[in-house]
């Protein structure tokens, strides 16, 4: 579904990404894990297309990415929800909503009704800014806008960070459920990982720029953390 070969990635002249090949594939949760700064969160902009140059291939479903810009990317099928979720704090939980239809289709600017299943604070709460929500409430939100556009592959960004316990269950849970029952492929960018063990079928293990290890979630090894995830 989505294949990186031999992909560099840069901010200005200096390549965060080197040489990375990784495949996603239909219905599959793949975890992108390592250390902080050693590429994960270039990785996923890199594929919306977000630094400044790239070398290599993208591909997603046949369609050369590397040729497209930002929103033509996002039409795929491709959404993005970035670490700092980026939802617009003066419009309501609804007109955020309403944002994330922008790429579909069949531009149909309704809400799908599992997004509210889902995440029941959004229906809740669809009159309220976005920016009177806590963080948690902001990360449903942030999700919930990615899934108005019918996406194919989700592209999330340490989902769970800085969030209360309660709300990380429900949106671990919310993610499993996208896979299991929607087969929605999913690439995780996550430093929790037990939950990636739990969720991902498949892992690829970051360190300054490039994977250093994949594969089988099974093969995850204590050793393979302690030695590319410990501080």
């Amino acid at each position: 579904m989505l294949e990186l070969s031999n992909l560099y990635s840069f901010y200005g002249s200096s390549a965060v990404l080197q040489g990375v090949d990784l495949e996603v594939g239909q219905a599959e949760v793949v975890s992108i894990l390592g250390r902080n700064g050693v590429g994960k969160t270039t990785l996923l902009k890199t594929i919306m297309g977000l630094t400044d140059k790239t070398d290599g291939s993208i591909v997603f479903e046949g369609d050369d990415l590397v040729v497209k810009k930002t929103y033509q990317r996002a039409k795929c099928g491709i959404a993005y929800i970035p670490q700092g979720r980026e939802i617009i704090p003066k419009f309501t939980v609804l007109e955020n909503l309403v944002m994330g239809t922008y790429p579909r289709e069949d531009g149909k600017r309704d809400i799908p009704q599992f997004i509210y299943d889902l995440f029941p604070v959004l229906w809740e709460m669809k009159d309220r800014k976005g920016g009177d929500l806590s963080g948690g409430q902001q990360q449903q939100l942030a999700i919930g806008r990615a899934l108005a556009m019918s996406p194919k592959i989700l592209l999330l960004d340490e989902p769970t960070e800085g969030i209360q316990p309660n709300i990380v269950e429900q949106i671990e849970g919310a993610i499993l459920r996208l896979n299991e029952e929607f087969k929605l492929a999913i690439m995780l960018v996550e430093q929790n990982v037990e939950f990636a063990r739990r969720a991902s079928k498949k892992f690829y293990l970051f360190d300054k720029g490039r994977a250093v290890a994949s594969g089988e979630i099974d093969n995850l090894t204590d050793s393979l953390v302690s030695e590319h995830m410990a501080v």
